[in-house]
């Protein structure tokens, strides 16, 4: 390099140079690093040689113990490692292993909240400090959508891809296996209230009259087609994801094991592909909506808007304005319903109809795991009888106990009486 004055080798591997693109005089050493093909360049802050020709064997005896003890020779901030991960999972996207929303999900929180969090922290300063501090700096300085504060299910999704970064950073030696985060905050889950199999039938119905209630064809299009899109999506438990993927050439009838007529839906989503079973009568829902688009060829979309083109945001506005109407926009727990919740919705009914739970999984395209943490309450309402078993002999035991106390309550009411009666008649 033209730039290297007054070059000396110390030993193969190790040089001392000055550089000629500064003012100052002082050396410089580089140190081959072993067993690769790469250099440091360390600064040895001295003009003096023989002091230069000291520290530059100081230095590359550090090299080389962090070398043999896998200690990371290279410094790099928070932000590059990120961003090397962010490309690595864009490549992964591009050759199938993950969804491209995937993907996408990851450069949006890397540019984003870790970027502002730990950007120009250098790698191997990242702590379990770090991670343990997360959750609440994130609540304090970031809103949700609609201005509400931040959701747990977003912190969890961002330190899962902190997370991932620093195994990306361990993997890539440029930090030791000792920075692995250690557990995860406990975050509560808000997950959005399914329908009862009551608030299920009180949409049905508040849906029908809600239809007859639009007072444009624009608007009686959207109602019919968001009517029986719910209709769709609260009997096949799709992820809104893939629905938007559906098209009509992914649904074919077919006959049970015992000749009953179903339908048989390819649904892709989360970068994978799966089958579900639908029953006969779900293809009465797909006839009225096919009699409305103007998509109706096989490799056309199932959910457009009224032009026919695919609908991207699945009648959000128009599912908003329906459980309103029906007032079922909040649940028990407060939080508003979505679309999602019809998901909740069939995986809740089918678990209290008896499907197995590994059935179930399958059918949804998720884990028995998943299931069981988000759908366990169903089981307590499924085996009532047993959970209530003796309950008789409890309750009589407790009426006796309630007419012996009303007896005592009585006893007690009239002693104050007579005594209430004593005092009177001796003030007279």
């Amino acid at each position: 390099m033209s730039f290297l004055l007054d070059k000396e080798q110390i030993k193969p591997g190790l040089i001392i140079f000055r550089r000629g693109d500064v003012a100052h005089k002082n050396f410089y050493c580089r140190i081959r690093i072993q067993d690769e093909d790469r250099y440091k360049t360390i600064a040895l802050n001295t003009a003096d040689r023989q002091t230069a020709r000291d520290r530059a064997m100081d230095e590359d005896a550090d090299i080389r113990f962090r070398v043999k003890h896998e200690v990371p020779v290279f410094n790099r901030p928070f932000s590059q490692v990120a961003e090397e991960y962010a490309q690595t999972q864009e490549r992964r996207a591009n050759g199938g292993e993950i969804s491209q929303a995937r993907a996408k999900n990851v450069r949006n929180k890397v540019e984003g909240p870790l970027d502002k969090y730990l950007g120009t922290t250098q790698i191997h300063l990242v702590k379990q400090r770090h991670w343990s501090e997360y959750p609440l700096w994130r609540r304090e300085n970031g809103q949700g959508r609609g201005n509400r504060p931040i959701s747990d299910a977003t912190i969890r999704i961002e330190m899962s891809i902190l997370s991932a970064i620093v195994k990306y950073a361990i993997g890539k030696r440029y930090v030791p296996a000792g920075h692995a985060f250690e557990g995860m905050p406990k975050l509560k889950t808000n997950r959005r209230d399914e329908f009862t199999l009551e608030e299920y039938r009180k949409l049905h119905t508040k849906g029908r009259a809600w239809m007859k209630e639009a007072t444009t064809p624009q608007g009686s299009w959207y109602r019919a087609v968001c009517y029986n899109f719910i209709l769709i999506m609260a009997n096949t438990g799709m992820r809104p994801a893939e629905a938007k993927n559906l098209r009509w050439r992914d649904i074919t009838d077919a006959k049970d094991k015992d000749g009953q007529s179903i339908l048989v839906i390819y649904v892709r989503g989360k970068g994978k592909t799966r089958k579900l079973i639908a029953a006969a009568s779900l293809r009465k829902y797909l006839d009225r909506i096919r009699d409305l688009s103007e998509a109706t060829e096989p490799n056309d979309p199932v959910f457009t808007i009224i032009n026919g083109k695919p609908a991207k945001y699945l009648y959000k506005d128009t599912v908003d304005d329906l459980l309103n109407y029906a007032e079922l926009r909040e649940g028990p727990s407060g939080i508003p319903r979505t679309t999602y919740c019809l998901r909740h919705t069939y995986a809740t009914l089918r678990l209290s109809a008896g499907v197995d739970v590994y059935i179930l999984a399958q059918q949804m395209g998720t884990s028995v795991k998943m299931i069981e943490q988000h759908y366990g309450h169903v089981n307590t309402i499924k085996y009532a009888d047993r959970v209530l078993m003796g309950i008789g002999g409890w309750d009589a035991m407790h009426a006796e106990l309630s007419a012996e106390s009303d007896a005592l309550e009585y006893q007690a009411k009239q002693g104050i009486k007579a005594r209430s009666s004593k005092r009177k008649n001796a003030s007279k």
